[in-house]
């Protein structure tokens, strides 16, 4: 079960009891409401629920119930007659052609809504961080790293706008899967409204901010928990890409950034010296389990006939726990991009490290361009690269070695001359359309 650690407030209220059994006898007295105004009870009756049971939910409160479900086995029935106790004669009108799936059904599926709430907050602010980071860096040219090897130059800036893109994406499946999961059922034993008229469903479903499930059986179909459960993973595996990304950032070797580091923080217990990404690092734990989470929620998809409890006990525990931590992972990443220190020194000297063979490319299209095959011209562009790479890792001296090797290359000299060799290295070439992807991500550049 979550831990207070990994908990915030607002999140871990959606799943208190209090917060439960209010829902719960919120969608009984609506329901009431809705027989009276069919007739099927007195509405002096419905009035009585309302006046008589709507009280908060004390921890003396909840431990009576607790007290009765040890006794009865059964949560809901212990719940209606705690209820009851408040209530009194008119209480036999209260769960009137009901089933405890509707209850708990529609109980969980306000929850979770109330939790995507929070969550959609949460993205907001995450949002908000990366693309005032992404606009801070946006002209911070950066090595731009394939398989972990030095690639072409990107910006700084393009990894927090990739980040910002791939959010937007996320909190766009959250609206659905929100949308998913707003479902009531009030349609009794089976589902079939043998005992309920589906007017009531209806209205309870608007009270309380809900669409009546189309088809529930005596369970709203766990297709749709299971997608939602599949979008927090989701966006779980969204954080940890990030976090994957800074904890690379901050390792010795690169230290393009890190994680600030507060006065009074240390870093280790043996090692004074260290600053560790603990954080990040963090992240990626938390979103392993938010993900963890998401198989369960498939497997309560395939419940026997009309329905079983199986799913139950599952969602006890999914439902708070991916929320919660979740809701945790994404404001501590909205924290760390917020406060995450770049070197720009680091970042420029990273770049220029292997003597100018980022601009291998644009000198291999040149000689094609030119009239080279492909195949001659890789092998031209590589045999003068592999020089320069190979004195990188004997450590010696790489600066504009790549450049002056072409120059010295008969060979290339035939298809393109010097100067045309010197204004291939130029690191305009690489981000003359950072604008236009900002425009295509923001909307402005």
């Amino acid at each position: 079960m979550s831990i207070s650690r990994y908990s915030r407030p607002q999140m871990s209220a959606i799943w208190d009891a209090a917060n439960k059994f209010r829902i719960w006898y919120q969608i009984e007295a609506h329901a009431c409401d809705a027989l009276a105004e069919i007739g099927v009870i007195p509405k002096d009756s419905a009035k009585t629920v309302w006046e008589k049971g709507d009280l908060p939910y004390t921890p003396e409160r909840i431990a009576r119930i607790d007290a009765i479900e040890a006794e009865t086995k059964h949560d809901v029935i212990a719940f209606l007659t705690e209820l009851a106790e408040h209530i009194g004669a008119e209480s036999r009108f209260v769960h009137q052609g009901m089933t405890s799936s509707d209850v708990l059904d529609t109980c969980l599926n306000v929850q979770l809504t109330q939790a995507a709430d929070i969550l959609l907050a949460d993205l907001d602010g995450l949002l908000a961080a990366l693309e005032r980071r992404a606009f801070e860096f946006k002209d911070l040219v950066c090595m731009g790293r394939s398989h972990g090897i030095h690639a072409e130059p990107v910006t700084i800036g393009l990894k927090f706008a990739g980040f910002h893109a791939e959010f937007q994406r996320n909190k766009t499946r959250l609206l659905a899967a929100r949308a998913d999961i707003a479902t009531c059922a009030i349609s009794g034993a089976v589902g079939t409204f043998a005992n309920i008229d589906p007017r009531v469903e209806e209205h309870v479903a608007a009270k309380l901010g809900l669409a009546p499930e189309p088809l529930s059986t005596q369970v709203i179909p766990r297709d749709r928990h299971a997608q939602f459960f599949a979008t927090l993973g989701t966006i779980a595996s969204s954080i940890e890409r990030v976090a994957v990304e800074i904890r690379h950032m901050q390792r010795t070797e690169v230290r393009e950034a890190e994680e600030f580091f507060s006065p009074g923080q240390k870093g280790s217990s043996a090692m004074p010296h260290k600053r560790n990404p603990v954080l990040t690092e963090n992240l990626t734990g938390l979103a392993r389990m938010v993900r963890g989470y998401v198989v369960p929620a498939m497997e309560n998809v395939a419940l026997w006939h009309e329905r079983d409890i199986s799913h139950s006990s599952v969602e006890r525990y999914i439902g708070p726990d991916a929320t919660i931590t979740l809701d945790f992972a994404l404001a501590r990443l909205t924290n760390v991009i917020d406060k995450l220190v770049v070197y720009p020194d680091v970042v420029e000297r990273n770049l220029n490290q292997l003597g100018g063979l980022i601009f291998s490319q644009r000198v291999l299209l040149a000689l094609t361009q030119a009239g080279v095959s492909r195949e001659d011209a890789y092998r031209l562009v590589q045999r003068n690269a592999m020089k320069v790479w190979d004195a990188a890792g004997e450590g010696r001296e790489t600066k504009g070695m790549f450049l002056a090797n072409l120059k010295a290359d008969a060979d290339v000299a035939k298809a393109v001359n010097a100067q045309q060799v010197e204004d291939m290295f130029d690191l305009r070439y690489h981000t003359k359309h950072v604008d236009t992807i900002f425009r295509r991500v923001f909307g402005r550049a």
